[in-house]
């Protein structure tokens, strides 16, 4: 890393791998395990620009992480900040300026900035050097901070960054910005359409479809880790997975309103005819020009349908909703729904009955998990549900992250 060819041709390598992720947050979770590579840090964490406040987005900690269960990830709060000079993030967001500090515990009093030593009492950690870089865009502005924390020694040793550091993390940060930008035009476009699918459908807001991808693609980290998935393909799948799975009811915007937003509940005619939602919105992904696509419209038709066989549409052609010729059309079950179905179907019902919605209110935590472990079996894939319990946690992070940020907004 020390010589200029070889830091050039790493550079350049990492550039084409933040072009190939798409999604928003599987691409900071992604820049945030390079950065620390690159630096030799410890821990990280991403913070992306909103208006005049910097929102604590993604974080990553190995002395922390060491301490779980294998498989776990770290359970974290997300806040925000002002773009000021009172915190090191907001410092650098406002000055556009990187600062390399070699102990955040021991800033000399002159400088506007603290570091607020709270995270760590709260962790049991010790932070001591950081280097923190503005992510700035082609068109000048900040998009966000990239932070970098407790470079280490050979012995695991907090040490400070060097000057050869700050010249890597340079060009890194002006690569991640590049491409956090790009990500998130994708995501306000997919936001876009979760948008119209509201004005027709109020249920679809963007943090309900959020709460769904987050709790998809948990579940599907740890099937895939048991099922012995590498983890180069679960990579590429989180990626398309997380993006399809906010795309779960698109085809509600081809459904009446009489029916969408009906206050009680549908006469058998009218469910007939919300059904079609299902293959209406796979059709949408028709042809298939890239494995988005496919998962998109797995995913839009199969997330109604049951592990016992209950659920809908069954084996039909995606774009008329016909029974497909030799198949039974009136049932997928068990194995034959593809995994990505199975996953949204059990993500979307946890998320629905956990949220108020006009027909009724929201329910009680633990009736919606007395519910969940009755459809073991029934409604849901057994071995998912088992997952689902063992990742609770995480579950409960989601869906915190994402509920705060849409009252925020109101």
């Amino acid at each position: 890393m020390r010589n200029e060819t070889d830091m050039l041709k790493s550079l350049m390598k990492l550039g084409v791998e933040l072009n190939q992720v798409h999604d928003l947050d599987i691409l900071m979770e992604r820049i945030l395990e390079r950065a620390r590579h690159f630096s030799g840090a410890d821990a990280g964490s991403i913070y992306i620009r909103e208006g005049d406040r910097l929102k604590f987005s993604y974080t990553q900690n190995s002395t922390l992480e060491n301490r779980l269960p294998p498989g776990r990830k770290l359970v974290y709060t997300t806040f925000s900040m002002p773009v000021d000079d009172s915190s090191i993030a907001g410092y650098v967001a406002g000055s556009g300026e990187f600062l390399n500090i070699a102990d955040v515990y021991d800033l000399p009093e002159s400088l506007p900035y603290r570091f607020n030593q709270e995270v760590d009492s709260l962790s049991d950690y010790r932070t001591s050097s950081m280097l923190t870089l503005p992510l700035i865009t082609a068109t000048g502005g900040t998009t966000g901070v990239l932070q970098v924390i407790n470079a280490q020694d050979h012995e695991g040793r907090a040490i400070p960054f060097s000057s050869d550091d700050e010249e890597v993390m340079f060009h890194f940060a002006a690569l991640a910005a590049v491409a956090l930008e790009r990500a998130q035009i994708t995501r306000a476009a997919i936001l876009r359409l979760v948008q119209m699918s509201a004005m027709r459908d109020p249920l679809e807001t963007g943090a309900h479809v959020n709460r769904v991808a987050g709790y998809s693609i948990t579940l599907y980290e740890h099937w895939a880790r048991r099922h012995g998935v590498s983890e180069e393909e679960i990579h590429v799948n989180r990626d398309v997975f997380r993006m399809a799975s906010m795309l779960h009811d698109v085809g509600k915007i081809a459904i009446p309103d009489k029916i969408l937003k009906k206050p009680g509940k549908l006469d058998p005619e009218e469910f007939e005819e919300m059904k079609g939602h299902t293959f209406i919105g796979a059709s949408l992904f028709h042809p298939f020009e890239s494995v988005y696509d496919q998962v998109a419209a797995e995913v839009a038709l199969c997330h109604h349908e049951r592990w016992d066989g209950d659920g809908y549409p069954g084996c039909v052609d995606m774009m008329n909703g016909q029974p497909l010729e030799g198949q039974n059309p009136t049932s997928r079950n068990g194995e034959d729904i593809p995994i990505f179905g199975r996953i949204v179907a059990l993500a979307d019902v946890f998320d629905a009955l956990s949220s108020k919605r006009a027909y009724k209110e929201k329910w009680k935590e633990e009736d919606v998990l007395n519910y969940i472990r009755e459809a073991r079996g029934k409604q849901f894939d057994p071995e998912l549900v088992d997952i689902f319990f063992e990742v609770l946690d995480e579950v409960r992070r989601i869906q915190t992250l994402y509920t705060v940020a849409e009252e925020k907004r109101q």
